[in-house]
């Protein structure tokens, strides 16, 4: 090709790149959302910061799908979840899904919530990747990280939670035993803007929003 189509080509593909990003900003983050107790605990905490990539950190996004301001929407594919906002715009978090033979899909609503819960490793976790203690304190150690959002279908607790972690590293993949993780200041974040009973949209693998 001579060199003024290679040129073209290059200028067209930092075309495409630049106005995909006009699409996505980068939501600020702010510590105004942390209690004391999350400062103290998230002040030093027993795991290693993650360098998560851009991709995956808190983007401010356009969103053309048809779910209402304040509904939940997880992208399994893609390790996104998207919190939805008036306006055809949403919060976008990159999150950790689980393994396609344990990754959970459905409707269900936002049950209840909790900060820094204590983790009860269920007997199917026990059998696959235990011993765990049958009760694990919260804390910055505990897998269930700064909150847990409970999934219900009626007045039924699926079992699966949305919830913040203690392996940051991990965020953009497929290895959970099926729960949808987030990094702790995101899932605080996340928390801040719920509504009870808020609807969450878990799409299947292979199904993309």
């Amino acid at each position: 090709m001579p060199k003024s189509g290679v040129a073209l080509l290059l200028v067209g593909l930092l075309g495409f790149v630049l106005g995909g990003c006009m699409q996505a900003t980068l939501a600020p983050t702010s510590n105004a959302s942390l209690t004391a107790r999350d400062r103290q605990l998230l002040a030093r905490p027993p795991y290693a910061r993650a360098d998560i990539p851009e991709t995956y950190r808190r983007h401010i996004v356009d969103y053309t799908r048809k779910e209402q301001p304040g509904t939940i929407l997880v992208d399994t594919n893609a390790r996104y979840l998207y919190y939805v906002l008036p306006g055809g715009k949403a919060v976008r978090y990159g999150v950790t899904v689980g393994e396609e033979a344990l990754a959970w899909s459905g409707v269900a609503t936002v049950g209840r919530v909790a900060e820094w819960p204590d983790w009860i490793p269920t007997a199917e976790i026990q059998a696959r990747l235990g011993p765990y203690p049958k009760r694990v304190a919260g804390g910055p150690e505990n897998p269930l990280g700064a909150r847990a959002i409970y999934l219900y279908q009626g007045n039924k607790d699926t079992l699966y939670r949305i919830h913040g972690t203690n392996q940051p590293e991990y965020i953009g993949q497929a290895i959970s035993s099926g729960c949808i993780r987030m990094t702790n200041e995101d899932v605080i974040d996340l928390v801040n803007r719920l509504k009870p009973g808020a609807i969450v949209v878990v799409l299947p693998p292979g199904r993309s929003a």
